[in-house]
C-alpha cells in the first residue's frame, strides 16, 4: 500500500509518498517541486505513479506556498519569484543532508523534478549539486536570465513599477547568471535529463527548454540520456500524457 506522510525536514513542509512497508527503508528518492501558486499536494498523482515504482518521493512546499502561505497578494508573490527559487535550491541541500542522516537514500540514488517554476528550480540546482542522479523538467526554463528579462519586459509593458533599485537588479541577474544552465552545459555531466514542454505554453517559452536540449546533447556522449517531449498544442498545464512518459522515463535511468 502507498502511504502518504506529512513531515516537516529541516523546516520544509514535506509530504513523502512511499509504499509504506518500506517507509524506513533505504530507497531511491526523487524530490518534486510543484509550480507557482501551486501547493505539495497538486502533485500527488506523479508522486503516488513513482511510488508504485520503488521510489521514496518528497513533495515540498516552497516559501509562500502551500502550508507556508502568507496570504500576499498576486503583485507580492510575482516578485518574490527569484527569492523562492533561491530558497528552493537551499533548501534542497537541507532535504538531501536529512535525508542521509536517516539514511533514506538507497545507493546514492537521488532526482529532482519539478513543474513550472519547479522545473526552472530543477535546472539551476544542476549547476550546484553534483549529487543529482537525474532530473526532470515539465514545462520549466533552463535559461532563467533571459526569463527574468521576458518578466522585466511584461511589467514594463503594463506600466507597472519594479521595486528593485538598478543596483538590486544587476544582482539579481547577478545570481541568475550564476544558475543558469544554459551557460554552464558542462555542469550537466552527461546525467540522465528529461524535458516535456507544450508547444503553446504562453507562460514559460517552449523555445527556452526546446532550443537548450538541441544545444545540450551534444555534450552528451550517450544521447539516450537526455529527452525532450514536445507536446503539440499544449498550453501551461502538464498533461497525463506527460507525467506518465516522465514516470516510465525515470524508472529506466534512477
Amino acid at each position: 500500500m502507498i502511504g502518504i506522510q506529512r513531515k516537516t525536514l529541516k523546516g520544509v513542509p514535506t509530504l513523502t509518498v512511499v509504499d509504506s512497508a518500506k517507509q524506513e527503508e533505504p530507497m531511491p528518492v526523487f524530490i518534486y517541486f510543484h509550480g507557482f501558486t501551486s501547493a505539495k499536494e497538486h502533485n500527488l498523482p506523479q508522486a503516488y505513479l513513482l511510488a508504485e515504482r520503488g521510489y521514496r518521493v518528497i513533495l515540498p512546499d516552497s516559501a509562500y506556498h502551500g502550508e507556508r502561505d502568507q496570504d500576499l497578494s498576486k503583485d507580492e508573490l510575482n516578485f518574490k519569484f527569484w527569492d523562492i527559487v533561491y530558497q528552493n535550491l537551499k533548501e534542497l541541500q537541507d532535504i538531501k543532508d536529512e535525508l542521509d542522516r536517516e539514511n533514506l537514500i538507497k545507493d546514492r540514488r537521488i532526482g529532482v523534478g519539478g513543474t513550472s517554476l519547479g522545473g526552472i528550480t530543477t535546472s539551476a540546482a544542476l549547476t550546484m549539486y553534483p549529487w543529482i542522479q537525474a532530473s526532470a523538467v515539465m514545462m520549466g526554463s533552463p535559461k532563467p536570465v533571459d526569463f527574468a528579462k521576458q518578466l522585466v519586459d511584461e511589467i514594463e509593458y503594463f506600466g507597472l513599477q519594479i521595486p528593485l533599485s538598478e543596483e538590486k537588479m544587476n544582482e539579481l541577474f547577478d545570481f541568475l547568471g550564476a544558475i543558469d544552465l544554459s551557460k554552464q552545459m558542462d555542469k550537466l555531466y552527461g546525467r540522465p535529463l528529461f524535458f516535456w514542454h507544450g508547444d503553446a505554453d504562453p507562460v514559460v517559452p517552449f523555445e527556452h527548454s526546446y532550443d537548450f536540449y538541441n544545444e545540450a546533447i551534444k555534450y552528451y556522449k550517450n544521447p539516450e540520456n537526455i529527452r525532450f517531449l514536445r507536446e503539440v498544442g499544449r498550453d501551461h498545464k502538464v498533461s497525463r500524457f506527460a507525467i506518465l512518459e516522465m514516470v516510465n522515463w525515470l524508472e529506466l535511468v534512477l
